[in-house]
């Protein structure tokens, strides 16, 4: 069955991660997604190993299945007029260069505007396409230091730390891909594309709202607190016996029944824990004792207990355990592609499921270039390759 992006052409020309992310998702959708690479200059991705699954770094096997591959020359005039005449057939480009780079190829978004008045041309950068930070490099460690996430995840004793995962590049493709459906959306009432700035700066201080909510409403600036929460308490992670468990006892009435599950009807009279703003104020108080009454018993005994009376907790798992957990299993959140040189890879699964068109996980990433003259032929009825020797690259494995 199609996915719902179907039949949407896609001009990928993006690396690393957060352009590819939001190409992977667009293609496990239903679209046609064709990545752009050079021959020589290729994504970066594909050398971000160890770990490799035969020659290939499982990092960009992971973030480019359902996509085909082309090797075009950008450096050749002829390479960009191929990319002009594929403009001009496609829905949408997508592009993560440093802001100018694809002006200065030739394939800005204003050149690319004028070929395909239609085209939705979407650019993902570090701080957006204007400003007096449009030029700096980014990545996504610089940008969780940049926009301030840093500064406030950590241990509780201040020392900062890095997300464990690269949370401004996921944001920024996710983002970018939800830029790219308005767009759509849009132009089916205009008739006309439109260009998408999206940038990792932006796109933290947006999925940081709350934090910023707490700062801007109170002046204070937020420090790392380790699991725990500013604004709700009792809502971080406890040492058990054997591990370590995490609860999110959002709510007063949730508090009265986490007391009587814990048999702890003191905690439920003391004026000190009486309202959420109050358990905030006396957390000292109150986190210490919680802490002494969990070691005592073991995570798998928390969970259950706490399970049974509907309050929000589990333990910390390593990704082993999530993978193997039957929940993942049954939501096929880790299904298997078949690589014509790696063989069998594991990839994460679709995010979203949807009812009418569910969308599938295509093919396994390609080789470089692999379907450089089948893309050609499709998108530009191209026959006839002896003009484009030393162009184009292709590898039909």
């Amino acid at each position: 069955m199609p996915g719902p992006l179907a039949p949407l052409v896609v001009l990928d020309f993006t690396h690393a991660l957060a352009g590819p992310y939001c190409t992977m998702l667009l293609a496990n959708y239903g679209a046609d997604v064709y990545k752009i690479e050079g021959p020589e200059a290729y994504d970066m991705g594909r050398t971000w190993g160890p770990p490799f699954i035969g020659d290939v770094a499982s990092y960009f096997l992971s973030l480019n299945s359902g996509k085909r591959g082309l090797a075009i020359d950008l450096k050749d005039p002829r390479g960009i007029e191929l990319c002009r005449q594929m403009i001009a057939k496609a829905d949408v480009l997508i592009e993560n260069f440093r802001p100018g780079t694809m002006e200065r190829l030739g394939l800005g978004y204003a050149a690319a505007q004028a070929i395909n008045p239609r085209l939705i041309y979407c650019s993902i950068s570090g701080h957006g396409q204007t400003g007096p930070s449009r030029d700096e490099p980014a990545m996504d460690l610089i940008m969780q230091a940049d926009s301030g996430l840093i500064s406030f995840t950590g241990t509780a004793d201040g020392q900062t730390a890095r997300s464990g995962h690269s949370v401004a590049d996921i944001t920024a493709g996710m983002f970018a891909l939800t830029g790219i459906l308005m767009a759509l959306h849009a132009r089916q009432t205009t008739g006309t594309g439109q260009y998408v700035d999206v940038s990792m700066f932006d796109g933290m201080i947006s999925a940081m709202a709350s934090n910023f909510a707490y700062f801007l409403g109170s002046g204070q600036v937020p420090v790392p607190l380790g699991t725990a929460f500013a604004t709700i308490v009792p809502y971080a992670g406890f040492p058990a016996a054997d591990g370590e468990i995490v609860i999110a006892v959002a709510s007063d009435k949730l508090w009265l029944t986490f007391c009587e599950a814990l048999a702890q009807p003191g905690w439920a009279a003391d004026p000190r824990f009486a309202t959420n703003a109050l358990r905030v104020e006396h957390r000292q108080v109150l986190e210490p004792q919680i802490v002494a009454l969990f070691r005592q018993q073991p995570t798998a005994y928390w969970q259950a207990l706490f399970r049974r009376h509907g309050i929000p907790c589990a333990p910390v798992r390593n990704l082993r355990e999530v993978v193997n957990d039957p929940q993942s299993a049954h939501r096929d959140m880790f299904p298997t592609l078949q690589h014509p040189t790696a063989g069998p890879v594991r990839v994460t699964g679709l995010p979203i499921k949807l009812s009418a068109t569910p969308g599938a996980i295509g093919a396994a990433a390609p080789l470089l270039g692999q379907h450089t003259r089948q893309a050609l032929r499709e998108l530009l009825g191209l026959e006839d390759f002896s003009q484009l020797e030393g162009v184009i690259h292709d590898d039909p494995r």
